[in-house]
């Protein structure tokens, strides 16, 4: 190929090279420049599928689960809406960390969580025995949901792993409201979780909240008011103060943002966190000893330009960064 068919060396662009990374991939590290966004597999952040996790530091997963939700339905369509946005993420470090998560680790598109929708009743032990086999392999996960009731069995997985872990939690809910242990619903993982012991509630930190639960379980809660009065980085500070040392599992309902940021969601509350102040908490812990990790809630059939998706993949990303900078940098 010459002349006016010959790319420009500069560019960067390689014609004999295969961009689809998620099938043709080498190797587990790099980034992915010089491909559109728009083409391509629809892995997340364009790693490579792979089931086998051999050397892995974190493996995606998505858990494409609406059933345990309250409002509205669809959450079941929020991996694949998060893959879809996230191949434009891949391309260069993530501003304005110092560290590219996409060079220091292993990372893997594990693909979905498969379970019987048709009996609601044993969904529970599937996801736990999915995410057991990531852990088992040594690996940690990124979950995307789904809805949040998805938290509940990954917790069980790492509690089994890693013991009684630190919450840190993202929402506009508590997710603690009581129910009789029959019940696979959306509201209720944490007052379950807490009465496990799968977390320790003294230190853990539930940010954002905005709607009325009168026992809060001894959780530690920095409501939106507190977010919004206070700013990112007291908030940041105060959550380390209260997390310390311990093992954290962070999970992020997309509903935590205002509707002005992430309308794709179902049960959407006003005056939440804009997507800056979340980011801005998020780069604020660099440092704490994350384990694992999810993004819940996004249902893109009611999102605005796909921002939900946008917003949910690029805090993924930002999960990665903080996975990177935890003390050991990799998934012990």
């Amino acid at each position: 190929m010459t002349g006016d068919n010959m790319p420009d060396k500069d560019s960067g662009f390689e014609p004999e090279r295969d961009w689809d990374n998620a099938f043709t991939g080498e190797g587990l590290k790099g980034k992915v420049q010089h491909v559109p966004s728009y083409a391509g597999a629809l892995s997340f952040m364009r790693r490579k599928y792979s089931r086998d996790l051999a050397g892995v530091d974190v493996a995606v997963t998505g858990v494409p689960m609406d059933t345990a939700t309250s409002n509205r339905p669809g959450a079941r369509f929020g991996p694949r809406a998060i893959r879809a946005v996230s191949g434009s993420l891949s391309w260069g470090r993530p501003w304005p960390w110092e560290i590219d998560p996409l060079e220091v680790l292993n990372i893997v598109d594990y693909g979905d969580c498969q379970f019987d929708y048709g009996a609601p009743e044993t969904i529970t032990p599937f996801i736990e025995k999915h995410i057991d086999g990531i852990l088992q392999a040594g690996a940690a996960a990124l979950v995307m949901g789904g809805d949040h009731f998805v938290t509940y069995p990954v917790l069980r997985s790492y509690a089994k792993h890693h013991g009684k872990l630190s919450l840190l939690h993202f929402d506009a809910h508590s997710d603690t409201w009581p129910d009789d242990g029959k019940r696979v619903d959306h509201g209720t993982m944490f007052f379950h979780a807490a009465n496990e012991g799968l977390v320790d509630v003294s230190r853990s930190v539930q940010i954002g909240l905005r709607t009325t639960n009168d026992d809060p379980m001894g959780f530690n809660i920095l409501d939106a008011r507190w977010v919004h009065e206070n700013g990112p980085a007291a908030v940041a500070a105060r959550a380390r103060e209260i997390i310390g040392d311990n093992k954290v599992y962070l999970t992020f309902d997309i509903d935590c943002l205002d509707p002005a940021s992430a309308p794709g969601t179902g049960t959407p509350v006003c005056g939440g966190l804009n997507s800056w102040q979340a980011l801005e908490i998020i780069r604020g812990l660099a440092g704490i000893n994350l384990v694992g990790m999810d993004i819940v809630e996004v249902a893109p059939a009611y999102d605005v330009g796909e921002i939900t998706a946008f917003a949910a993949a690029t805090l993924a990303s930002e999960f990665l960064c903080l996975f990177a900078a935890r003390p050991g940098g990799r998934a012990a």
